[in-house]
């Protein structure tokens, strides 16, 4: 079957040399190879803004289909993504230090991930271009968003995971009917399997390291937060950063957003990268091309030491003045406690990795404490039980009796 083209995009260009292509079936720059990531182009002036504005009753990331690269003869998954609530976490503010603090819970997507806005237009992509299998590497929530957006358009996935992947992720991509394969190495070596695979085997590259229309799904993020915190807009948005398709596609939808005059000034974006992983932290400070490097932090998502979309996301750290900042696996299992004991978010440590940098921001006086902060939680904490556990504590075990209860309490009261 033959789709239509999405009505407002009008091509791709290389972020390396600026080279311009139709829109296509292509990953990267023929021209740059594998480093050649592109971007998508559109026809903004042609967009009729009412047709995704408050007024829109469709709450979903979809509500913004005339900024995706999507056909209109498509329909999406069934699956509600996007248009996660933002919470004024008041308590946890304080504990930090600044004026506002928000928490935009991503967890609330439906394999509990910021991936699924990816992935929605991933298997949307795939359908479109002809093809009936799609494949990823992932160190784990990209994995269970493409094979829970999979089984609702019904598509077969197959998915790469390093061997240090979770259980309870590795579980999801099973329940969802993935033909998951466990590769005995790091992420990058999964990542280059898949890709190679792909290519023997014909399916479609979901990766959204090198695939350009997955970073699209991802900017949604961005479109909400212009839209929700319109009359309240954060001076900082703060996003965990491995690959770097996330804050760079968040960047662009707050930048699209100013462009179509929804919002009159774009927040400083702070990226914020594991002491572990951090070799875009080093690229940003140095000015220089990227180095990669080995990972060794408790934040799986984003464990990456050769991120592929670096300079998506230093470009658009930079425009809007922001900064980056790298933080402790203790410093993450911290902020886990704190986020879930005063925020009432329960993020997993990749996705609560912004809240420990907006801390530690705030003592390094990059972001002052009369500022206000929006920070994206990008995973929920069951999808990694074991750092939950490490962060949570352990459980009261007492006797069936009254004064062993007594005397339990009197002890966990004293420590704590």
């Amino acid at each position: 079957m033959n789709f239509s083209p999405p009505p407002f995009v009008t091509g791709l260009k290389c972020l390396i040399c600026g080279a311009t292509y139709p829109h296509s079936n292509i990953l990267t720059c023929p021209s740059c190879g594998i480093e050649g990531i592109l971007d998508v182009l559109y026809d903004y002036s042609s967009i009729d803004n009412s047709q995704f504005t408050i007024r829109n009753s469709q709450f979903s990331h979809w509500r913004y289909k005339a900024l995706l690269p999507i056909s209109p003869d498509l329909h999406p998954p069934f699956l509600t993504v996007g248009w996660t609530p933002v919470y004024d976490a008041k308590r946890l503010a304080k504990h930090l230090g600044i004026r506002k603090l928000f928490l935009k819970d991503d967890g609330r997507n439906p394999s509990n991930s910021f991936k699924d806005r990816a992935s929605s237009v991933g298997v949307l992509k795939a359908i479109e271009f002809g093809f009936k299998t799609i494949a990823c590497a992932s160190t784990g929530n990209a994995a269970s968003s493409l094979a829970c957006m999979s089984a609702a358009v019904g598509l077969q996935s197959f998915i790469f995971v390093p061997s240090r992947a979770p259980e309870p992720k590795v579980t999801q991509l099973l329940i969802f009917g993935a033909t998951v394969i466990k590769v005995q190495g790091t992420y990058e070596q999964a990542f280059d399997l898949c890709r190679e695979a792909c290519e023997k085997f014909g399916w479609y590259n979901r990766n959204s390291g090198t695939n350009p229309y997955l970073v699209e799904g991802k900017k949604t993020a961005g479109l909400e937060i212009a839209e929700q915190m319109k009359d309240e807009m954060p001076d900082w948005v703060v996003v965990s950063v491995g690959d770097g398709c996330t804050i760079g596609g968040i960047g662009k939808g707050l930048q699209e957003m100013k462009q179509l005059g929804f919002i009159e000034r774009v927040p400083k974006l702070l990226g914020v990268q594991a002491e572990g992983a951090k070799p875009m932290l080093e690229a940003f400070q140095s000015g220089k091309d990227l180095v990669p490097s080995e990972t060794n932090t408790i934040a799986d998502s984003i464990a990456v030491g050769t991120p592929r979309n670096w300079r998506r996301a230093i470009h658009q750290i930079k425009q809007s003045n922001g900064e980056m900042i790298a933080v402790s696996d203790e410093e993450i299992l911290e902020a886990m406690r704190v986020t879930a004991r005063l925020g009432g978010v329960f993020g997993e440590p990749a996705g609560i990795a912004g809240v420990a940098g907006v801390k530690k921001a705030i003592q390094q006086n990059i972001i002052k404490s009369h500022e206000s902060v929006l920070a994206v939680i990008t995973g929920n904490g069951l999808k990694d039980v074991q750092s939950a556990k490490q962060a949570a504590g352990e459980a009261l075990s007492i006797k069936p009796n009254i004064d062993a209860l007594a005397n339990a309490l009197s002890a966990h009261l004293k420590i704590n």
